[in-house]
C-alpha cells in the first residue's frame, strides 16, 4: 500500500498530540488516584484487612471539622404542677415508669427519686429539674436504664430535639445519657446516616443541643457515667463531680458531637482500663480547670473510631481546647493528653470505595488544630502530653 507524503506527515502530526496529551494527562489520573486512594488506606469492604500507617496523616482529601452552631439560651420551660412533682418524689407510688418532664422542677430539699427522669424530644424545651441537693435513683425496667436520659424523639423521616435542658444540684446514682438518632455510634439509624456525605450535619441536627449539668454529683457504677451521643451539640458539665467506676471510660464524646464545655469538675471515678474522657471524633470542645484524680489508665484520648460496628466516623477531633487542668497519673506510664491516640490501630478499620469520606477513606485519627495549654500532670513515668501531628499546640504545660 502506497502513502503519500502529506497523508504520513498527517499521521505522525496526529501520533505527536497524542502523546503530548498523554503526558499532560498523566499529572491529572496521579492527582485522581491519590485522592480516590490515599497512602495507607486499607484494603476490601466493611470488616476485612489489618490497619495499616498512613505516612501522610494530614491528607488535604480530608476536611476538616466545621464549628456548630452557638448555643443558645433559650426560653424557660413553666414551673411543673405540683402533681408532677409528686410524681417524682411520692415514695409509695406503684408506678415505675420514666417520668417524662416537659416543664420546670424543683424539689424539695433532699428528695430521692426512684424514677429514672426523661427529657424527650422538642415538648421537652426549655425544661429542667432542680433537685435541691436530693437523689436521683431510678432507672427502667427496660430500654434506657439511665437514671437520667436526654433524648430527641423520632418521627419516621425526622427528629425532634430537645434542647434548653438543665439539670442542677441532684446525686445522680448510675449515669447520664445524651443522644439522638442513636444511643452510640453503631446504632442502625446511625450507621445508615454515616453512609452519606452530609452525616456530620444530620447527626447534629437530630439530636439534642444546649444541655446543661451543673452541680451535679455522678455515682457511676459500671457503663459510662455520662455519655455524649453522636450529633449532640453544646453540652455543658460543669462545677460537677463523677465518683464511683466505670468499665469504659468515664466522659464519653462520641462520634460527630461538638461543642461541649466540661469546666471545673472533679474526676474520681476509676476505670476498668481506660482513659478518663475520650474525645472520639468529637471537634471544637472545651476541656479547662479540671482534676483528675485517678488518671493512671490516662486522662484525655483524643481519637477517631474507623469503623467500628460498620459505622463511617466522619467529623476529626479537631479545634479542640484542653486548657489548665490537673492530672494523678499515680506512677502510670499512660499520658494525661493523648492526641492521635489510635491512628488506624484497630483491626476493624475498613475501606469503602463507594463511600470515599471520614474514617472510609482514612483510618487515621485527623486530631489537628488542637490547643493543649497549662496542664498539669504528676505521678507520670513517661511522656504525659503525647502528639503526633505539628497543626496541634502543646505549649506549657508541666509535670
Amino acid at each position: 500500500m502506497q502513502i503519500r507524503l502529506f497523508d504520513a506527515v498527517a499521521i505522525m502530526s496526529v501520533a505527536t498530540a497524542l502523546a503530548a496529551c498523554q503526558g499532560d494527562l498523566e499529572p491529572l489520573r496521579s492527582s485522581l488516584q491519590a485522592g480516590i486512594t490515599p497512602s495507607g488506606m486499607l484494603e476490601g469492604k466493611i470488616g476485612t484487612g489489618a490497619p495499616q500507617a498512613n505516612p501522610n496523616p494530614s491528607s488535604p482529601t480530608q476536611p476538616v471539622a466545621i464549628a456548630p452552631p452557638k448555643a443558645s439560651a433559650g426560653v424557660p420551660a413553666p414551673a411543673c404542677p405540683g402533681s408532677i412533682v409528686k410524681q417524682l418524689i411520692d415514695p409509695t407510688a406503684q408506678d415505675v415508669s420514666p417520668v417524662k418532664l416537659t416543664c420546670s422542677a424543683q424539689l424539695p430539699a433532699n428528695s430521692t427519686v426512684t424514677r429514672q427522669i426523661v427529657f424527650e424530644g422538642s415538648a421537652a424545651n426549655g425544661a429542667s429539674l432542680d433537685c435541691n441537693g436530693g437523689r436521683l435513683k431510678g432507672t427502667a425496667v427496660k430500654g434506657d436504664k439511665e437514671a437520667v436520659v436526654v433524648r430527641s424523639k423520632s418521627n419516621g423521616s425526622f427528629y425532634e430535639r430537645p434542647e434548653g435542658i438543665a439539670v442542677r444540684n441532684c446525686k445522680i446514682a448510675g449515669s447520664v445519657r445524651i443522644y439522638g438518632m442513636g444511643r452510640n455510634g453503631e446504632a442502625d439509624p446511625v450507621k445508615r446516616s454515616s453512609m452519606s456525605v452530609n452525616h456530620t450535619a444530620d447527626a447534629q441536627a437530630a439530636a439534642p443541643s444546649n444541655v446543661i449539668f451543673d452541680r451535679v454529683e455522678i455515682f457511676g457504677s459500671g457503663g459510662v457515667p455520662f455519655y455524649v451521643s453522636p450529633g449532640v451539640t453544646n453540652v455543658t458539665l460543669t462545677n460537677s463531680t463523677i465518683a464511683g467506676s466505670s468499665t469504659s471510660v468515664v466522659v464519653y464524646l462520641d462520634a460527630e458531637s461538638a461543642g461541649a464545655k466540661i469546666t471545673n469538675n472533679i474526676f474520681r471515678a476509676r476505670t476498668k482500663s481506660r482513659e478518663v474522657i475520650a474525645i472520639d471524633g468529637s471537634a471544637y470542645n472545651t476541656i479547662s480547670g479540671n482534676r483528675f484524680d485517678d488518671a493512671g489508665n490516662g486522662g484525655i484520648f483524643a481519637y477517631r473510631n474507623c469503623g467500628e460496628g460498620g459505622t463511617i466516623r466522619h467529623q476529626a477531633p479537631q479545634f479542640n481546647k484542653i486548657e489548665n487542668n490537673t492530672f494523678s497519673l499515680g506512677g502510670s506510664s499512660d499520658p494525661a493528653v493523648w492526641l492521635n491516640s489510635r491512628n488506624g490501630n484497630r483491626s476493624y478499620c475498613f475501606q469503602d470505595p463507594e463511600h470515599p469520606f471520614g474514617s472510609s477513606l482514612t483510618p487515621m485519627d485527623m486530631a489537628q488544630n488542637n490547643v493543649v495549654v497549662g496542664n498539669r500532670a504528676s505521678g507520670s513515668r513517661g511522656e504525659p502530653f503525647r502528639n503526633s501531628d505539628p497543626s496541634n499546640t502543646i505549649t506549657g504545660n508541666s509535670r
